[in-house]
This record gives structure tokens, C-alpha cells and sequence, in this order.
């Protein structure tokens, strides 16, 4: 390989560079970081929001269960009608 072909990574050399800064100054590079130097991740903010997820999966629970004994109840209304008739 010549002196000369040398001039061909240049170009390449500069695109990898750009692309590495571009993702370092982005949110995944900021957050892959801290995750490298072994930063804490924010234990009450998840547990926070865990526990939040976890009253609105009751709340949905509760709701469902509302819906069934509803449906139960006209499915047997509908059912003595049509014995009545």
C-alpha cells in the first residue's frame, strides 16, 4: 500500500469519528455511559412508578370483574325472558 491510498480513509476515518460524537452527545450514549461506570440507577423513581403500575393493574382488575358480573347477570335476564315468553 502506497503513501497515496492512505488518502482513501481519511473520508472514512472522519464519518466514524462524527457518528461517534453524534451518539455519545445522544440520550443511549449519555445513558450507556452511566451504565458503564456503573451508575445507580434511580431505585425510587422505579418503584415509584412500579407501584403505580401495580394499582392501576388492580384498578383494571376490579373493573373487569365489574364488567363479567354485569354481563352475567344480563345474559340471565335475557335467558328468563325467552323461557317466559
Amino acid at each position: 500500500m502506497g503513501p497515496g491510498q492512505f488518502g482513501v480513509f481519511i473520508p472514512i476515518l472522519g464519518l466514524l469519528i462524527g457518528g461517534f460524537v453524534v451518539f455519545a452527545k445522544s440520550e443511549i450514549g449519555r445513558a450507556l455511559a452511566h451504565r458503564i461506570r456503573g451508575g445507580e440507577q434511580t431505585a425510587s423513581g422505579v418503584d415509584a412508578e412500579l407501584q403505580a403500575l401495580h394499582g392501576e393493574i388492580e384498578a383494571l382488575r376490579s373493573d373487569l370483574m365489574e364488567t363479567q358480573e354485569r354481563l352475567d347477570f344480563t345474559e340471565r335476564m335475557l335467558a328468563s325472558g325467552r323461557k317466559e315468553s
